[in-house]
Formats: structure tokens, C-alpha cells, sequence
């Protein structure tokens, strides 16, 4: 049985982001499977026959975006702490909901989370570790038809998050067992990673080397929470004497399948040793402002670009802000101008490069996503430029990262099947999912009693 062809046809533009970086006018590209066969010009194309031809006169076509760290959970909190509740004690208040959730809230918050991910443009996410029980997530990844890095955290000691405890050797055997039971689930588009919730201090350095071992062991990659902010590095300096990616190094937890969540609080040394091991970095801007985590002070993102480190980007968490992750291809492009008044700084193209190719290296992905490439699978994004932000269109990279956002994606493709369509997603009923949310929302915060806080202003009813 022969496999279905998909032309996008008369694209406006084709931003490839290939090795080339080719930047098409008038383009084509002709899908077989979930796999792209031909990429060029609209004419040399013409007489390709496909069974449905996709019309992409108004559009500009992009890689898939590629999230390399975003808890999807937390969509039934969304505005539920305040600026006032954002601070130490939220993750304590949040992962103890998280822990109260039922299977059925775990499954809508997620869905509603890759509902939102995929009508933005992202087509592929790293989802580090938040379910507790992966079923229902996994549910909601074949729902979706999003592509999707999971694991499960566990641990030796104790920490705020309130991951799972259990003795060292049996959290390897639950990490070991997390991998072979979910890794390519969904036909390959769902992949397992060894995943903990942070790598120096709450877990033990055997736990850590053994997690590094393990990933390596079973070809897959290792991910976890790292010098988000300064007091973690504190901390470290204060228990081992050293700088927690010093002390990576040491243990030996470092190294080309390790991506280490934010990123933020490093110096020139540790960029050094994570550029040498070929270590990479998932930074997430948004929380990064919104926690106050001193991203414009103390963040090297320019420094571990010119020193050759992988770097994807995340948004974290949908309770902190958006999860377009557009929104965060413009603040790595600009905060960096702003923070040293150097508009040279992180050009518009390195900063979408972070959210395709760059990403899916920093997953481990580039040889399937991140590309417009022949050979590779077909997760696409079609954007509407008949959308005021996109007019008049004279540069397509700089109207996309300074101007448009996901509120112009037309069409989304992952691995060759269609899940949004004029800007709605096609597997679910886009208003009934919004209301189960709402409804899960108010039923998990209603059985745990949690406060919600009232806005500043007075509300009437």
C-alpha cells in the first residue's frame, strides 16, 4: 500500500533553516509519509502530483518549533499564584497540587497544554519529568498527535518538589523502567529520557553519576534542573566547595546527551566545561523575568553561543506566562540588546535557530526535525501573512521574531499529518477542552482548599 503525498503548495516563503539557511520565494514542498521528498521552487515543483495539495499562496512556511523545557501540567494553575505567591515557596505549593491531581486532570491539563503548544507553532517539547503517573500524559501525546521528550522524576532525598523518594537503587530501576516502557510510544513520536528534578544537591552523587550511566547505557538523554538562579550556585559552593557544573563535571554528569534546564547563573569556566563535554542548555527568558532569576544581570546566553554550546529554548511552565514560544525567540533576540546596549547581540536568525534547529540538536532531534530538509520528517508551520503583523513583508526572518506570534498560525504539520487548521487544532473540540479545563481547574482546587488570591483591584459581581 503506497504512502500518501502532501504538496504545500505557492508558499509566499519557505524559511528552510537548512544547512544553507535558504530562505525560498515561491516555494514547494512535497511530503510522502511523514517524511519531506522534494523542497524548491513552486515552478520546478509544478508537475509533482500529490493526493492533497495544501494552498500556501499567503503563507510562510518554518520548521516546526522545537520547546526544549516546559512542564505541562500546570495549566490548571494558570493564574492562580500572584506575584506576591511567586517565589520559594510556589514550587513547594504547586508540585503538591501537582501530587493531588487526578489522572483525569492530568490528562485535560495536558492536552489543553499541547492543544496550546501546537495552534502556536511548537511541534515537538521536552516535558522534564512533571508526571508523576506517565499514562495519562502518554494519553494526551497520541491525542495530540504532538511530538514529546517524557520521563519521570524520581529521587534519594527529599527536595521541595516533592518528587517521588525511594532508595538510590530503586530510583535507577524506575528511571531504567520509565525508558523502556514509554520510549517510542505514539510511532516514534513520543521518546524517554532518564529525567531528574535537579542534578546538584537534591540528589545524592550517586544517584547523579548513576542517571548519567544509565542515559548513556540506553541511548537516550538525561535531563534536569540547573543554576536557575544564584543561590543555587550558592548552595553548591556552600556543600561541595565548587560550582554546580564544576561539580557536574567532577561526578562526571556532563557530556552530549545532558541538557541542562535554564541554565542562568554560570560563569566562564563552567561555560568552558559544558562547551568541552558538549553539554546543552534549555533556556527559558520568560520565567527567567518573571521569577526575577536575574537573567539581564547574570545570564551568559551570548557567551555560551560564542563558545559553540548547543542552545534550545523553553518556556517552562503556562502558569508563569505564554507558551508561544515565538514570544521567546523575541526576548532571546532582545534582552541581551537591551541588558549591554549592544543591538549586535543574538541576531534575529541565531534566535529562531534556537527554536528549530538548534533545538532539536539540544534534543538530540536535528537528524529528524528543525529543518525544512529532504529526509526529514514533516512537522511544519504554516503562518498567515494576510495578518496585519506580517505587512508589508521585506524580511521574513525579522517580521517573524520581532513582529508576528502564534496568533498568525494558519496550519500545523507533525510528522506529515495536519493538527491544526486555520488556526484551530483538528483533534479535539477546541471550545469543549476549554471547558473541561476550567471545570478540572475548579474541581482539583476546590478538593485541596487551595486559596485562590483575588486580584488587587476590587472585582463586582
Amino acid at each position: 500500500m503506497s504512502e500518501t503525498t502532501t504538496k504545500i503548495a505557492n508558499a509566499r516563503y519557505a524559511i528552510t533553516v537548512d544547512e544553507r539557511r535558504r530562505i525560498i520565494r515561491d516555494a514547494s514542498i512535497v511530503i510522502r509519509g511523514n517524511r519531506i521528498v522534494a523542497v524548491g521552487r513552486a515552478a520546478d515543483l509544478a508537475d509533482v502530483p500529490a493526493d492533497r495539495v495544501i494552498d500556501a499562496t499567503r503563507m510562510v512556511v518554518t520548521p516546526g518549533f522545537v520547546n526544549t523545557h516546559d512542564h505541562l501540567y500546570p495549566q490548571l494553575m494558570r493564574g492562580l499564584f500572584p506575584d506576591t505567591m511567586i517565589g520559594a515557596p510556589y514550587i513547594r505549593d504547586s508540585c503538591a497540587l501537582r501530587r493531588s491531581m487526578s489522572e483525569e486532570e492530568q490528562y485535560v491539563s495536558t492536552l489543553s497544554a499541547l492543544a496550546e503548544h501546537l495552534v502556536n507553532g511548537t511541534t515537538c517539547v521536552v516535558n522534564p519529568g512533571d508526571a508523576e503517573r506517565v499514562d495519562p500524559a502518554v494519553q494526551a501525546y497520541q491525542d495530540s498527535g504532538a511530538r514529546v521528550i517524557v520521563g519521570r522524576c524520581v529521587t534519594d532525598r527529599p527536595d521541595i518538589s516533592h518528587t517521588p523518594v525511594m532508595s538510590t537503587e530503586d530510583a535507577l530501576a524506575d528511571l531504567e523502567s520509565t525508558v523502556r516502557t514509554y520510549d517510542g510510544r505514539c510511532n516514534g513520536r513520543v521518546r524517554a529520557w532518564v529525567m531528574l528534578s535537579y542534578g546538584v544537591g537534591p540528589c545524592s552523587p550517586e544517584l547523579l553519576t548513576g542517571a548519567k550511566r544509565l542515559a548513556d547505557e540506553l541511548g537516550t538523554g538525561l535531563t534536569f534542573h540547573q543554576s536557575a538562579r544564584q543561590a543555587q550556585v550558592d548552595d553548591s559552593i556552600k556543600a561541595y566547595g565548587m560550582r554546580p557544573i564544576e561539580y557536574l563535571a567532577e561526578v562526571g554528569a556532563l557530556g552530549d546527551n545532558v541538557l541542562l534546564g535554564h541554565a542562568v547563573a554560570l560563569d566562564e569556566h563552567e561555560i568552558d566545561l559544558m562547551a568541552r563535554t558538549g553539554t546543552r542548555a534549555a533556556q527559558c527568558p520568560v520565567p527567567s523575568l518573571r521569577l526575577g532569576f536575574g537573567t539581564t544581570r547574570i545570564g551568559k546566553l551570548p557567551e555560551l553561543l560564542d563558545a559553540g554550546v548547543v542552545v534550545g529554548l523553553g518556556t517552562d511552565s503556562p502558569d508563569f506566562a505564554s507558551t508561544d514560544l515565538l514570544r521567546t525567540v523575541f526576548l532571546a533576540a532582545t534582552l541581551y540588546k537591551d541588558a549591554r546596549q549592544d543591538t549586535n547581540l543574538i541576531p534575529a536568525e541565531t534566535a529562531f535557530e534556537m527554536a528549530t534547529i538548534r533545538g532539536a540538536e539540544a534534543v538530540g532531534l536535528a537528524q529528524d526535525i528543525g529543518s525544512i530538509t529532504v529526509g526529514k520528517k514533516a512537522d511544519l508551520v504554516l503562518f498567515d501573512t494576510d495578518r496585519p503583523e506580517w505587512s508589508p513583508l521585506l524580511n521574513p526572518v525579522n517580521t517573524l521574531v520581532y513582529n508576528a506570534d502564534g496568533r498568525s498560525v494558519h496550519t500545523v504539520l507533525v510528522d506529515g499529518r495536519t493538527v491544526v487548521e486555520a488556526g484551530k487544532p483538528t483533534f479535539t473540540d477546541q471550545a469543549s477542552l476549554v471547558s473541561r479545563l476550567q471545570q478540572a481547574s475548579e474541581s482539583l482546587i476546590g478538593r485541596t482548599g487551595v486559596e485562590v488570591a483575588a486580584p488587587r483591584w476590587p472585582v463586582e459581581s
